[in-house]
Parts: C-alpha cells; structure tokens; sequence
C-alpha cells in the first residue's frame, strides 16, 4: 500500500491545544490524524469519541450520564417519576 502526503492548513491556536491534547493521550498528532481516516473508512462515518474528562468538575454529571445510559440498557430511560417513586417505595419495603 503507498503512502501518501496529506497537508491542510489549521488555526495555530487549535493546532497547539491539539499537539497538547494528544500527547496527554499518548499520541502524536500525526499518528491521531492516521487513526481518524483509518476509521473514518472502516466505519463509514465518525464512530468514536476520544476526550479527557475533567478529573473532579464533572463527576457529578459523569454518574448522570451512567445512569442514564444503564436506564437505555435496561429499557427503563422513559419512566416517569411517578413509576420512580413506586419502584423506590416498593424496594424500601
């Protein structure tokens, strides 16, 4: 397979916080910008996230987010908070 040259111009600015971004993630930039068009082909369109969370200021909506995604999982997210109340009551007996 040839490789190939790809060049594109980039704000400075974001270029710097996405050098610092991806060395925080053990990458390079290079290497990020190989994996994006890597899967970007495989998955035929933007299939992941790659991010780093705030180590304190977002736990808080980081347990929101679980819960809410094990609610999706177990087929429970549309409850209302009358049917929360009862399943509360119900488990308190």
């Amino acid at each position: 397979m040839a490789n190939t040259l790809v060049q594109f111009r980039t704000d400075e600015n974001e270029r710097v916080e996405a050098v610092r971004i991806c060395s925080q993630l053990g990458l390079d930039l290079p290497s990020y910008l190989r994996i994006c068009i890597a899967r970007l082909v495989k998955e035929k369109g933007i299939p992941f996230s790659m991010k780093l969370e705030d180590s304190d200021s977002n736990k808080g909506m980081q347990a929101l987010k679980l819960a809410s995604k094990i609610a999706e999982e177990h087929g429970i997210s549309n409850m209302s908070l009358e049917e929360i109340n009862n399943e509360i009551n119900e488990a308190r007996k």
